[in-house]
């Protein structure tokens, strides 16, 4: 288990190892995702395009539009939001 402390300015430093597992770097955003009044989840909320490249591709999966790309990719990230 990793911690870290909490500032009196509410800050906190993400310790290097969970920086190194996660990817993040200078800038990047993140999401917290409070459950409940005990519990919350840090995601990363960046993505570079290697980390996305070839995500939507399956062998042998018709090709998409752009628009229809566009549609998944919204439809996706409001879910993960819910």
């Amino acid at each position: 288990m990793v911690t870290a402390s909490l500032t009196s300015k509410g800050q906190i430093t993400i310790p290097k190892t969970v920086r190194d597992t996660l990817r993040l770097h200078t800038g990047d955003r993140i999401v917290f995702i409070v459950q409940g009044e005990v519990e919350a989840i840090m995601r990363p909320a960046t993505r570079t395009v290697d980390q996305v490249f070839g995500r939507l591709h399956k062998s042998g999966q018709a090709r998409r539009t752009v628009a229809e790309m566009n549609q998944a990719i919204a439809r996706r990230m409001q879910a993960r939001q819910s």
